[in-house]
């Protein structure tokens, strides 16, 4: 525990209770409860306003790739900032960490995705892709191509359009959505799929039910398939082998563009810059990305366009008219700064090989709790995990809601310094990138613990005696 530290929790804590509106606000609890209050950090460790020390499972939110408190981060942050802190980069205008990181990302992204449209995170970057793929079918004359199909449990973002896309029904209490705009098949969930399928027939199933959904909507009508290569915030479920490029094939036959969200995947979590290609084997003709581009130091995002859409948009439609599609902060230059730094970083540290190295190794280590009785399922890839809590492992029966087990792990979790991530019946991690092995095995030696200790309160409270 650090001593030093001078913050008034108290003061902090009520201010941040009377005023300010948090996302995914639980507000049955948060007016008594209020929120911890992470004050300081350092490498794979994050400090609350009392000094206690914890290992961030979460990487902040899938995001802080390499690790917490660069110096060479905060330096090159600051000369930006000295330099020219902000300009507009409308109509012809730009900065040159905005130009040099576009020039890299190019370099980085598979195939011909070399052009670059930024913006300020994930749901922003997701959004600009659909407008960007009207704008380009509508330049081809084909008008009525807007559809869009994603998955349930899909996670696109929070803003109107991307929570529509998203696939996540939780999410959507007492929110509104785009209706008649998007359709969503089914996610390609190989724990919860029928009893005695194979993932071969599986895989067939779920590609299928794509190639069905767009020609029960019309292949005129249906613009884009939107999806991520592991999905995130629905559970890290991992689509059975071949299911990319069998769904990249089914858009292709069909004129369906294909969007590979890799906004929690992209930039290392899964030991590549990009996912799609090394991983997947998919050539997507879009790729949007966020969080582990800046490794969160500061707010960005990227849209990245293949030469085939670039070609098409890039043509002017009338005489003055504009490509009107853009933020104040697109483009921001302390942000690509920092994109460039975090990359410079990850591959003179070889970030992307460390992960690789270890990366079989966290899953590994969290596999050995597949004894422990409540634990259905662990699964994703290299520092891309969950774990899925069940309360009866042959029927995969889970407790009731009101039971909050991912919460009652994450909370004996924290009590012993280690902070995961609840989604209902899941647990869900993404440590920084530079997580050792020395903390893997103190990470999962924790998470045994408290999966343990919510066993012990569980039967206490006569709610579980398997």
């Amino acid at each position: 525990m650090r001593t030093n530290f001078n913050y008034d929790t108290k003061d902090l804590w009520q201010k941040d209770r009377d005023h300010y509106i948090h996302p995914w606000t639980d507000f049955s609890v948060f007016k008594e409860q209020g929120s911890l209050v992470m004050a300081e950090s350092e490498g794979v460790y994050v400090y609350d306003s009392d000094g206690n020390r914890y290992i961030d499972g979460i990487g902040g939110l899938w995001c802080v790739n390499i690790g917490y408190g660069s110096e060479e981060m905060a330096q090159a942050i600051a000369d930006q900032v000295r330099r020219i802190p902000y300009y507009s980069t409308f109509t012809h205008l730009t900065t040159p960490p905005a130009a040099e990181l576009a020039a890299k990302l190019a370099e980085l992204a598979p195939g011909d995705l070399n052009h670059i449209f930024y913006s300020t995170g994930g749901s922003v970057a997701n959004d600009t892709a659909i407008r960007i793929i009207h704008f380009y079918f509508n330049r081809l004359g084909k008008h009525t191509k807007k559809k869009i199909i994603a998955r349930t449990d899909g996670y696109h973002g929070s803003t109107y359009l991307a929570m529509s896309m998203t696939g996540v029904a939780f999410d959507h209490q007492g929110f509104d959505l785009a209706p008649g705009l998007v359709h969503h098949i089914s996610a390609p969930n190989c724990y919860r799929r029928p009893e005695g399928m194979s993932l071969e027939d599986y895989c067939t199933a779920t590609v299928q039910e794509l190639e069905d959904k767009i020609l029960e909507l019309g292949p005129e009508n249906v613009a884009c398939f939107i999806a991520e290569p592991i999905m995130g915030a629905g559970g890290v479920i991992v689509p059975p082998p071949g299911y990319h490029q069998r769904t990249q094939a089914v858009c292709g036959k069909y004129d369906v563009l294909y969007i590979s969200d890799e906004v929690v995947t992209a930039f290392g979590r899964l030991g590549h810059f990009f996912a799609s290609k090394d991983v997947f084997d998919l050539q997507p003709d879009i790729i949007t990305s966020a969080k582990g581009i800046s490794s969160g130091y500061v707010p960005l995002s990227a849209t990245i366009l293949s030469e085939e859409i670039y070609d098409v948009i890039s043509v002017p439609q009338a005489d003055g008219a504009l490509f009107t599609h853009g933020f104040t902060y697109s483009g921001h230059p302390v942000s690509c700064a920092a994109g460039l730094k975090n990359i410079e970083i990850m591959e003179r540290d070889n970030l992307c090989g460390q992960v690789r190295e270890l990366g079989p190794y966290f899953e590994t280590q969290l596999d050995t709790l597949r004894d422990l009785p409540i634990v259905g399922d662990v699964r994703g890839k290299c520092f891309m995990m969950c774990v899925e809590n069940v309360a009866d492992r042959d029927t995969k029966e889970l407790f009731p809601a009101e039971v909050h087990i991912g919460n009652r792990i994450a909370d004996h979790c924290e009590k012993r310094g280690l902070i995961i991530r609840p989604i209902a019946h899941l647990n869900v991690m993404s440590p920084p990138l530079t997580l050792t092995r020395e903390q893997i095995d103190e990470f999962v030696s924790i998470l045994r613990e408290s999966i343990e200790a919510t066993l012990a309160d569980l039967k206490v409270e006569g709610i579980w005696d398997n």
